[in-house]
C-alpha cells in the first residue's frame, strides 16, 4: 500500500498529486465547523457504547481526549498535518495520536458524508441564532427612534417625487415590519435545519445499533433526519438560509439607498455619525456615508452567494458527491456579512441625528393634494371628478408660481364651487397624518397600536 497517509487510501496505489490535494482539501474554511466536530464526535463515542464498539469507561476516555483537543486547539497549540484534507480529518488523526486505537474505532458506522453535514447544520444553527438576536437589536433600535418622531412629519415619497406627509415613525416601523418577515423566514429555515443526519452513514445508514433519537437530543436537534439517502445529499437548509441572507440584505441595502439620500447636501434630513463614515483622500471636507455604501455593496455579494449556492445543487444527482464540499465558503461567508452588516446597521441608527427642521421645511404644500381631493369627496363629488379638478388647482398654482396652499379662495371655487374657507385647515402636517388614522396608516393613533404590535413580535 503506497497511499497510507489518506484515511481513504486503502485502494490506491499511487499518492494523491499535490495539485489535487491543493485543490480538493478544505480545510482552509471548514476549521469554522472545529467546535461542532468535537461535539459530533463526542455524542457518537457515546452512541457506539450502545452497538458494543466502545464501553462506558473507553468512551469517557474519548470524551476526554477530545475535550484536550479543544482546549489545545482553541490555545493554538495544534498544527495542521499534510494529511489533514479537512477539520474532519484532522481531529480524527489528533484522537488517534491520544488514543491509539480507541481512537481510530470513532469512525465506526459513520461516513464523512453524516459528519460533515451534521457538523454543518450545528454550526449555522449557531450562526442563525447570532442573527437572529442581531436583528432583534436593530428592531429594537427603530422602535425606539419611532417612539420618539411620532409626530415628526416628513414628505413621504413616491417615485422619488414629494407624494403625501408621513409620520416619522411610520417609516421607521415600516423597516421594523420588513426586518420581522425576514426574522420569521430565519426562525422557519432554522426549525427545518434543526434535524439530525448523524447515523446516516455513507448513504444507506449506519450498520451497528445505534439510537438515533436520543444522539439527535444529545446534539441539540428535535428529531434525526428520516431518511438516510436523503440526508447526506440534502441542502436545503443552506440555500433556506442563503436565500434569507440575501433577503435581508435586500432590505438592508433599501435603508440604507434611504439614508444616503436623506444625508445628502441636498436634503439634510439625517446626519451619519463619524463613527460610521470617512473622509475623503483628497477632498478635505467629505464625510461619506461608507459604511451604508458597503452594506449596499455586499447586499450584491450575499446575492450572489444565493446564486452560488442554488447553481451547485441544480445538477447533482440525489445522493452525495464532492461538489457538496462547495456548499460552505458561500453561506459561511454569507452569514458573516449579512450579520456584520445586521450590527452595523443598527449602529448606524442608534446614532443618527434627525433633523426635524430640515423635514419640516421640505414639505412642499403639493404633498396635500390627495386631502383636497378627499376634501371634495367629503362634500359628495365622486373621487375620481375630485381627482380631475385638483389637478386642474395644482395646474393652476404652477402657472401663477404660487404654493397649492396660497391660491385664493376665489381661485378654488372658480374650479368647483364646494371649497369654503375651511380647505386651509387641509395644509397642516399633523392633521394631515391624522386624518388616516386606519389600522397601518400613519396617523398618530395608527402609530401606537403598530408600536404596541412592534414591540410585541420582537419580544415574543
Amino acid at each position: 500500500m503506497k497511499n497510507p497517509d489518506k484515511i481513504w487510501g486503502g485502494r490506491f496505489s499511487q499518492k494523491t498529486a499535490s495539485l489535487m490535494e491543493e485543490f480538493s482539501y478544505s480545510i482552509a474554511y471548514d476549521q469554522k465547523l472545529f467546535v461542532a466536530d468535537i461535539a459530533v464526535n463526542k455524542a457518537w463515542a457515546q452512541a457506539l457504547v450502545q452497538a458494543g464498539i466502545y464501553t462506558d469507561q473507553e468512551a469517557a476516555q474519548i470524551g476526554e481526549a477530545l475535550e484536550c483537543i479543544q482546549k489545545d486547539f482553541l490555545a493554538g497549540e495544534l498544527t495542521f498535518s499534510p494529511r489533514d484534507e479537512d477539520i474532519h480529518s484532522a481531529n480524527e488523526r489528533w484522537l488517534t495520536e491520544r488514543s491509539g486505537d480507541l481512537g481510530a474505532r470513532i469512525h465506526t458506522g459513520r461516513s464523512r458524508n453524516d459528519q460533515v453535514v451534521t457538523d454543518l447544520r450545528i454550526y449555522l444553527r449557531g450562526q442563525a441564532d447570532l442573527l437572529r438576536d442581531a436583528l432583534c437589536n436593530v428592531q429594537q433600535v427603530l422602535t425606539a427612534t419611532a417612539q420618539q418622531h411620532i409626530e415628526t412629519i416628513f414628505p413621504g415619497q413616491t417615485h422619488l417625487r414629494q407624494a403625501q406627509p408621513v409620520s416619522l415613525a411610520h417609516y421607521f416601523l415600516a423597516l421594523v415590519f420588513q426586518l420581522q418577515r425576514d426574522k420569521e423566514r430565519l426562525l422557519d429555515a432554522r426549525q427545518r435545519m434543526n434535524k439530525m443526519p448523524l447515523g446516516s452513514g455513507a448513504i444507506a445508514g449506519a450498520a451497528f445499533t445505534i439510537d438515533r433519537l436520543k444522539l439527535a437530543k444529545e446534539l441539540g436537534f428535535d428529531a434525526p433526519t428520516e431518511n438516510s439517502y436523503d440526508a447526506t445529499s440534502d441542502r436545503d437548509f443552506v440555500i433556506e438560509l442563503l436565500y434569507v441572507c440575501a433577503q435581508i440584505m435586500l432590505h438592508l441595502s433599501r435603508i440604507a439607498e434611504d439614508l444616503i439620500i436623506w444625508s445628502s447636501e441636498a436634503l439634510r434630513f439625517v446626519e451619519i455619525n463619524e463613527q460610521y463614515a470617512t473622509g475623503s483622500s483628497m477632498m478635505p471636507q467629505k464625510k461619506n456615508p461608507d459604511s451604508l455604501e458597503l452594506i449596499r455593496g455586499k447586499s450584491a455579494r450575499v446575492i450572489g452567494q444565493l446564486v452560488t449556492g442554488l447553481t451547485l445543487m441544480k445538477g447533482i444527482p440525489t445522493a452525495y458527491v464532492r461538489d457538496l464540499q462547495e456548499d460552505k465558503e458561500p453561506v459561511f461567508d454569507a452569514m458573516q456579512q449579512t450579520i456584520l452588516s445586521v450590527q452595523i446597521m443598527s449602529g448606524v441608527l442608534s446614532t443618527i441625528v434627525i433633523n426635524r427642521q430640515k423635514m419640516t421645511a421640505a414639505l412642499d404644500p403639493a404633498l396635500y393634494a390627495t386631502d383636497v381631493a378627499d376634501y371634495l369627496v367629503r362634500k359628495g363629488m365622486p373621487f375620481r371628478k375630485a381627482h380631475g379638478v385638483v389637478g386642474s388647482l395644482v395646474s393652476m398654482a404652477e402657472k401663477q408660481q404660487v404654493a397649492l396652499s396660497k391660491l385664493d379662495l376665489h381661485d378654488y371655487q372658480s374650479i368647483s364651487p364646494l371649497f369654503e374657507q375651511d380647505l386651509y385647515l387641509l395644509f397642516d402636517p399633523l392633521a394631515s397624518v391624522n386624518r388616516r388614522n386606519i389600522s397601518g396608516g400613519t396617523g398618530t393613533q395608527s402609530i401606537q397600536q403598530q408600536l404596541l404590535l412592534a414591540e410585541d413580535l420582537i419580544n415574543a
